[in-house]
């Protein structure tokens, strides 16, 4: 028997499968389902890590399965390219984007291959390639004509390190998310922005149709980050200039309650708060210059200043002073609070604080003193009664909202109003690697867009990368252009598209990745729509998943798509956690070949320091990741894909140990040996199951067990373990039959039979978790069709189940033996089998019975005197 050699299987099937293109998916198989499995779009970073590799098993494993169940299957990859990493790699080299992530590219692809993915590559796109990007600015444009992109002043995130706008989301502690020691500073720009706000009602009620199929966490996250309120915009006026001061609440029961307001730094009014005092200004400034995610954290302290001037709350006259505050954003409600500490616990931590005035206005329901303000420990923020609220005194403070809502809006003094937490999305960036934005501004025509004839705008070539501002600006050709519209001089757009644009909607080019005259097909796209599954990190739940949810309603508004979400199923994986290794004398994190491990310890090879170990996710500061393609060099890329599946169901965290992958190399071994050595047993002869022993109908049960405990595992939630912790256990039991009944008195024909139809339906379980291992043993049992579309075993579901029953048999109502009965025999067949049983047979003879009582498949009683 030959040995199983992993590396040279491998290499042998990864050349066949590339050089018949086995995985090439066409649009339209007729009498086949479609079905487009998806893992998100992968930043080319030059190395695939063990968290790659977990996210595309699942995938693959997913659509292999789905291919054998008779689907015609979509699974594609690409490359979301453009972004910093590659444009600082080429100001710290001074090599082009292109080529530093063109070389990436070659790499990934390379490793992908290693792992046997099913991937249809004639699909596969690049989003810095202007093939692709030529469709971002179209869909711009369309965008644009639609109403859905503006242009206006804002503030913005800016990393002065990386010389462009962060999205909120790509802000950390305060700090860029790519450079986690550049503290982010607030700038105002000229910014685009798509109008993601007026898809913010569709946003959340597309979440029905989602339910199910996305993980709840997920549509939490997204609806939080929405953030829909109901409440009133009341209108508050300031005392010393008379305007009008419009301030958002949803709980417009406490109006009598304010004590003081405040505004956000970036308010309008602050600017003439500061116009004469220096002091002042320079104070908000740095406040302004906060991260907004520090700024508004839960538990940070919150910082205010006294601004002198004051307001009037119009439903009491009462004037109170006015405060800028640093937990106040522009981008929520009005950008102005009026604050009721009694009854808000932000407020009562910042009236505390500066000692500020607080009244009570809601009193706990039937208590008949008022709370005294000065022993207040914490706001009171439960339902009661309002108190000390003119009119309104008694009324329920939940039925208050609305009571005095009414009254505000009846009086002029504002409205009811919806508001939300999602702002527009702004998509500017100051940086070189990205879609180029494909406006223009004439001194004649204005602000226009690009003529669809002169798509792309493709990036300059002529640039310089100092690390300094926007290397766009350094190319004068770039810059200098004609107007579409009259012909004449106009300079063009020198921001960039962020990244998240490009993968918004690539996974509709995917369907269609070779159309020269569209960004795709709406004919060939809705045959795939709806993506039945897509995989990726929970981490992308208010970023790419908001954003490409929004894309597709906007798409399917301008008639490009019919579908109304994206993604139909999603599963979002867990993090893979690893051993690091943290040395105090080198007060850093050691890699693993500077770690000797001795008796469940850690020691520094230089120092000899006993380390700190903690289990974490695997990332380049912890220096605990893992290269997949030196484990798979090691045990093969099939053990390492078993393992993978085997540890952890996908939605968990899955923690790395090479003793398993020992194991799954073991067991892989274990397979090949007793299949090549008992290949002989497979025949293509049809199974007498009426002359089945006894032995051969328990083989018979754990196979067709094990096939609807793993189809079930698959189909219901992708609990990969627990299907090759079945497939484990029948090979465990063909193991003992193989003992127990091959090669003795108890083997026949159709034993034989039942032990080769076993072991080949093995081969096909195993074939989408194992792909190359389980081709290679299809091929050595003779067969000579692609392992790829064999069709997934079916059960009988009368298989799996006994046709044997025991039975307990009871004398005189005592316990005296039991029998193993076919499941339809008869009573008189029952009753003649138990008579025989010796324990039995003791009990009764000498004695006349009385009467046999048989509870049928349970227990039969023999009545005697």
């Amino acid at each position: 028997m030959k040995e199983y050699n992993f590396k040279e299987v491998e290499e042998k099937w990864q050349e066949k499968w590339n050089k018949n293109n086995l995985f090439k998916t066409e649009n339209v198989v007729e009498n086949k389902e479609n079905y487009y499995v998806l893992v998100m779009l992968p930043y080319p970073s030059g190395k695939l890590h063990v968290g790659h590799a977990r996210n595309y098993t699942i995938g693959d494993v997913i659509s292999r399965y789905k291919r054998m169940k008779g689907y015609n299957v979509l699974q594609p990859m690409g490359w979301d390219s453009f972004g910093l990493p590659a444009e600082n790699a080429a100001i710290q080299n001074g090599a082009h984007p292109a080529i530093w992530t063109k070389s990436n590219i070659k790499n990934m692809k390379r490793q992908l291959k290693l792992m046997g993915l099913s991937y249809d590559w004639d699909r596969e796109i690049a989003s810095y390639t202007p093939e692709y990007y030529k469709w971002n600015q179209w869909i711009f444009k369309k965008f644009y004509e639609k109403g859905l992109i503006y242009k206006k002043k804002s503030t913005v995130n800016w990393c002065p390190e990386c010389q462009t706008v962060l999205a909120n989301e790509q802000v950390e502690d305060g700090k860029c998310w790519r450079h986690s020691k550049t503290q982010v500073i607030q700038k105002e720009l000229e910014q685009w922005f798509f109008k993601i706000t007026d898809y913010a009602d569709e946003l959340l009620e597309g979440h029905k149709e989602l339910k199910g199929g996305w993980p709840d966490k997920v549509l939490a996250m997204q609806k939080n980050w929405i953030g829909k309120s109901y409440g009133t915009e009341i209108i508050f006026t300031v005392e010393e200039t008379g305007e009008k001061l419009p301030m958002f609440t949803t709980r417009i029961d406490t109006i009598y309650g304010v004590t003081y307001a405040v505004v956000a730094p970036e308010h309008p009014i602050v600017e003439k708060i500061v116009a004469n005092n220096k002091d002042l200004k320079e104070k908000i400034e740095a406040m302004k210059n906060t991260d907004i995610i520090e700024r508004t954290a839960e538990g940070k302290e919150k910082n205010g200043i006294a601004t002198g001037w004051h307001v009037v709350n119009p439903v009491n006259g009462e004037k109170v002073p006015l405060w800028v505050a640093d937990y106040v954003l522009m981008n929520y409600g009005t950008g102005a609070v009026m604050a009721v500490p009694s009854h808000d616990e932000r407020d009562f931590a910042f009236a505390k604080k500066y000692e500020l005035p607080m009244k009570v206005v809601i009193n706990p329901k039937g208590q008949q003193e008022i709370i005294n303000v000065n022993e207040m420990k914490e706001a009171f923020t439960e339902i009661g009664e309002l108190v000390n609220s003119g009119k309104f005194d008694g009324i329920n403070s939940k039925k208050a909202i609305g009571v005095i809502a009414d009254y505000v809006e009846e009086n002029g003094w504002g409205e009811k109003t919806v508001k939300y937490r999602l702002k527009d999305w702004g998509i500017s960036r100051q940086r070189y690697w990205g879609t180029p934005i494909p406006a223009l501004y004439c001194e004649k025509c204005g602000m226009v867009m690009e003529k669809d004839e002169n798509l792309p705008v493709k990036l300059p070539e002529d640039v310089k990368f100092t690390g300094n501002g926007n290397p766009i600006e350094t190319s004068e050709e770039y810059k200098n252009a004609i107007c579409p519209v009259c012909g004449g001089p106009a300079k063009r757009e020198t921001d960039t598209m962020d990244t998240f644009v490009d993968s918004s909607w690539y996974f509709l080019r995917y369907c269609d990745p070779k159309n020269e005259k569209a960004p795709f097909s709406k004919e060939i796209v809705d045959k795939w729509f709806p993506v039945n599954q897509y995989i990726g990190g929970v981490e992308h739940a208010v970023m790419h998943l908001l954003y490409a949810r929004f894309f597709h309603k906007a798409l399917r508004d301008i008639n490009l798509v019919s579908s109304n979400e994206p993604f139909k199923r999603l599963l979002t994986q867990g993090m893979v956690l690893s051993n690091s290794y943290f040395s105090e004398k080198e007060n850093k994190f050691l890699f693993l070949d500077e770690v000797e491990l001795k008796e469940d310890k850690a020691y520094s090879k230089k120092t000899g320091e006993e380390l700190f170990v903690k289990m974490e996710k695997m990332s380049k500061s912890k220096n605990n990741g893992v290269d997949p393609e030196e484990i798979m060099s090691k045990y093969g890329a099939d053990a390492v894909r078993l393992f993978i599946m085997f540890t952890a169901p996908p939605e968990r965290e899955l923690e790395w140990n090479e003793n398993g992958l020992s194991g799954a190399a073991r067991f892989l071994n274990r397979v090949w040996r007793i299949i090549l050595e008992n290949k002989s047993y497979i025949s293509e002869e049809k199974i007498d199951y009426s002359k089945a022993s006894r032995e051969d109908k328990t083989l018979i049960r754990k196979l067709h067990q094990t096939i609807k405990r793993i189809t079930d595992s698959i189909e219901d939630n992708y609990h990969f373990n627990t299907a090759i912790a079945g497939t484990m256990e029948l090979v465990n039991e063909i193991y003992l039959y193989r003992s127990n009944v091959l090669g003795t008195k108890k083997e026949t024909t159709e034993s034989k039979k039942i032990f080769g139809e076993t072991i080949r339906d093995i081969v096909i379980m195993l074939s989408p978790f194992t792909p190359h291992f389980a081709s290679e043993l299809w091929e050595e049992i003779g067969e000579t069709k692609d392992l790829f579309n064999i069709p997934w075993p079916q059960y009988e579901e009368k298989l799996t189940v006994s046709d044997e029953i025991t039975m307990a048999i009871q004398v005189n109502g005592k316990m005296r033996g039991s029998i193993t009965v076919n499941s339809n025999a008869t009573k008189e067949e029952v009753e003649e089998i138990s008579f025989k049983v010796d324990n039995v047979k003791k009990h009764i003879d000498g004695k006349q019975v009385v009467k046999v009582i048989v509870v049928p498949k349970k227990i039969v009683n023999i009545v005697v005197k």
